[in-house]
């Protein structure tokens, strides 16, 4: 994991303090309330709207047909894998040749609209909640279907174990071979997507608007801090962090978890939502759907600092970052295509 630059503690423990309040995963079946719960009846935020797009898009840009649901590159691959509906399929596009003429991916048909896309070693994870099923997608282009009742949205390696997030189990669960074994569950209103950092699970609840430490050997859903009024989108970085994206309030949040602590706030007006990181050049990309544009934020200091802003398609709903050449990928959830920047 990487060192990063000493972060002043005292903007952290004030941010902390006003917006993310520490809350605790509890037993029991229905929805979960807290104490700074503002509305009676909590719902999940989601991708603000795009205007119709003023400026020609950065880059070059790939019609498809339908739209896209999610993205990412494969790292030593070169493989980008782009999520699309009408019908639901991925499609694998070699990176190097993404943006020449004439480049056709390979297509694998899926049973529905995937929701999230994981690389994990040389394969592919791909939940599609209506189907109640996780694929397993190699990257020659087969795949394999696992059942995973309970709505599965994303997926996580953490050690031996893929865990799979249920937003309709509200738990995390792990898959046991070609089945879902137990489910890490309470406390939660939903499980939006879970990821892993510093070896420590982490689940994101869009409906509380938290994330929450999960301990797979025990079989709980530990702590939980409020990330900002509408969080939408996680990623982490190498080092050790969880970012968060605040779409409501227009922010990017980021916890430690070791213990899990809310470090920094950055405001991004424009719709915040989807999230990729450059591993190789500690490059945080961020999409601002309200805006039509995708941001680059230098992760290495206390704070984010802005180094790229460009145009986009039009609804980026989606963002994958290659860290081999630097190439991000945008793509549009209104049926403008894939959108390919050199920084």
């Amino acid at each position: 994991m990487k060192t990063r630059t000493h972060l002043s503690t005292l903007g952290a423990v004030a941010l902390a303090a006003v917006l993310a309040a520490t809350l605790t995963a509890c037993s029991g079946e229905g929805e979960v309330t807290d104490e700074l719960q503002v509305v009676e009846n909590p719902t999940a935020a989601t991708a603000q709207p795009s205007p119709e797009t003023g400026t020609e898009p950065a880059g070059s840009v790939i019609p498809l047909d339908g739209d896209v649901t999610a993205m990412t590159a494969v790292p030593d691959s070169g493989v980008v894998a782009v999520a699309v509906t009408d019908p639901a399929r991925v499609l694998l596009y070699d990176g190097d040749a993404l943006d020449r003429p004439g480049t056709e991916p390979t297509v694998v048909e899926v049973p529905g609209p995937v929701e999230n896309l994981t690389a994990a070693g040389d394969e592919l994870l791909a939940p599609v909640p209506s189907e109640n099923t996780l694929a397993r997608i190699t990257l020659d282009g087969n795949v394999e279907l696992t059942p995973t009742a309970g709505g599965p949205t994303g997926a996580a390696v953490h050690g031996e174990d893929t865990l799979v997030s249920l937003r309709e189990r509200k738990g995390v669960g792990v898959l046991d071979g070609d089945r879902l074994g137990p489910v890490v569950e309470g406390g939660l209103n939903s499980a939006d997507d879970v990821v892993v950092a510093e070896d420590r699970p982490v689940v994101l609840d869009r409906v509380r608007s938290a994330v929450f430490e999960v301990d797979v050997d025990g079989g709980d859903v530990g702590a939980g801090l409020r990330a900002g009024q509408g969080a939408t989108n996680v990623v982490t970085d190498d080092y050790g962090r969880v970012f968060v994206s605040d779409t409501r309030s227009g922010g990017i949040l980021a916890f430690s978890v070791d213990p899990l602590l809310l470090r920094q706030l950055y405001p991004v007006p424009g719709g915040v939502y989807g999230m990729a990181y450059d591993s190789e050049r500690d490059v945080l990309w961020a999409t601002l759907t309200a805006r039509n544009e995708v941001v680059g934020f230098d992760v290495r200091g206390g704070e984010l600092q802005e180094q790229y802003r460009y145009p986009t398609v039009r609804q980026p709903d989606s963002v994958t970052v290659d860290s081999g050449t630097s190439r991000v990928v945008v793509g549009s959830a209104s049926g403008e295509g894939i959108q390919v920047i050199a920084p």
